[in-house]
């Protein structure tokens, strides 16, 4: 039961970081699955353990982490496609 609680918050959280920044996350659910994620890694990395917790991602780092994540990945993406 905690891996897919651990999906459903990551998925809430790449959801809320993609429309904080307006970008669309390649990948629809799974890319927002991934963003919340690994972004919730990042953020936890950076920002440390504070907030409210809910299925293992603290969730004020998490979304800043994710926002991070989108925004840099957008960044990449944009330079890929000049090229």
């Amino acid at each position: 039961m905690s891996i897919l609680w651990t999906l459903i918050v990551g998925g809430i959280i790449g959801w809320l970081a993609g429309l904080i920044t307006g970008k669309d996350i390649p990948g629809g659910i799974i890319g927002n699955i991934l963003a919340g994620i690994i972004g919730g890694y990042l953020g936890s990395r950076l920002l440390g353990s504070w907030g409210p917790e809910i299925g293992d991602f603290y969730i004020f780092p998490a979304l800043i982490g994710s926002i991070i994540l989108i925004i840099l990945v957008s960044i990449l993406l944009n330079i890929f496609k000049r090229n």
